[in-house]
Parts: structure tokens; sequence; C-alpha cells
């Protein structure tokens, strides 16, 4: 009985001996780890402002009434006018409508007019075309006024040509001067002595006024 009271005695002792060993090596390890460790500080963790914003609350709208319901759109009326059934187009047929009794077509008309008289828009489908340039070109330097020649003036004069169904010239007006009477001159002087090829429209030869400009220029 003694013994075993011994034994539990030692084995308490020796417990007791280890838990003051394990003790001071572990305050003498968190002493060291403290001491190898750099201080631990707390930071600053408090909210600094410098300047407080104020918030404008926007005025209040007032909002527009709904739009009232659009009108239905008016119930279309049946006229009471009655169309007599008789009632026809006039025939459209060559018999009823004979050659003779169709007007003549506006380029007639206008042959009966003198339309020599003054320039005017005359329709073609196939305009004149000058067969005579060399001729006209040694006319022009013919008939150039010397002394602006001389004096190196030129000029460009636009005519209204009148061309009859063969293509010869029958008369020329100035439509936009040179700025020189001498060159004006020269131009009516020279347009007489162009010869042209027919104006057509459609199948036929007609007379026609063109827009003719004539160059003058020392080369």
């Amino acid at each position: 009985m003694a013994t075993g009271i011994h034994s539990t005695y030692a084995i308490a002792k020796a417990q007791s001996l280890v838990f003051a060993i394990s003790l001071t090596v572990s305050v003498g390890a968190h002493f060291a780890l403290f001491s190898w460790n750099p201080a631990f500080r707390t930071g600053d963790v408090a909210i600094h402002t410098t300047e407080l914003t104020a918030l404008e609350i926007p005025p209040e709208v007032e909002i527009p009434p709904a739009p009232q319901t659009i009108a239905r759109p008016a119930t279309p009326v049946i006229s009471s006018l009655e169309v007599d059934d008789n009632i026809t187009i006039a025939p459209t047929t060559f018999e009823a409508n004979p050659i003779s009794s169709i007007p003549p077509p506006a380029i007639a008309v206008r042959e009966e007019e003198d339309l020599r008289a003054a320039p005017r828009f005359t329709p073609y489908t196939v305009k004149p075309e000058l067969r005579n340039p060399d001729e006209v070109r040694a006319a022009l330097t013919r008939n150039y006024p010397s002394l602006l020649r001389d004096a190196g003036i030129g000029g460009t004069v636009l005519l209204w040509v009148f061309i009859d169904e063969s293509g010869v010239v029958q008369s020329s007006v100035v439509h936009t001067s040179s700025g020189h009477a001498g060159l004006d001159e020269a131009a009516l002087v020279v347009a007489p002595q162009m010869k042209f090829t027919p104006a057509i429209n459609r199948d036929r030869r007609v007379p026609v006024w063109i827009e003719l400009p004539l160059l003058f220029t020392v080369r």
C-alpha cells in the first residue's frame, strides 16, 4: 500500500517538473520572439474630411396633364350624284379621227411664221454641223481688225445664226459682244461664209437659230 502511494507521488512530482520546464521554455520563446520582431503599433483609422458638399434638391416639376383622346376621323359619306350610264368618251379610232382633221405639228406652224424676224428656240433632233472650218478660220484671220491684232487684243463674239433647210446662213445677230465693236463687226462678216449640214427634226429638214461663238485670238 505504501509503495503505491510513493509511486503516485513521484508521478505527480514529475508532471509538475515537466509543466514548470514547459512553462519556462514557452515564456523564454515568446520573450525572444518579441525581442527580435519590431514593435507593433496601431494605425490611425479616424475619418478626416476637409470640406462638406451640400446637395441641392431639384425643384419640383409640374407634370402636364395627359393628352386628350384623338378624335376619330370623319366617316366618309357616299355622294348622291348619279352618273348616266349612257355617257361615253369620244371614239379614238382612225375612222372617227381622219388625218385631215388632225391639227398640224408645231414645226409646221413655226415654218409659217417669219423665223428670220428674230432669234427664237426651234426644235431639232439632229443639230447642224459646220462643213468648212478651214475656210472659216481663214476668214477670221482675214477680217481680224489690224489695229486690234497688232495690239494683241482678242475676244469672243457670241452670235445668233439663222440657218435654212439647206444649211445656208441667212442672217446673224450679235447675242453677246466681245467688248470691241471691230471684233463684233468682223464676226458678222464671217458668219455668212459658213456652210452647215441641215438641221433635222425627226425625219425632215428644218430652219433653225443656233448660238455660235467666234474667237479672235493672236497666236
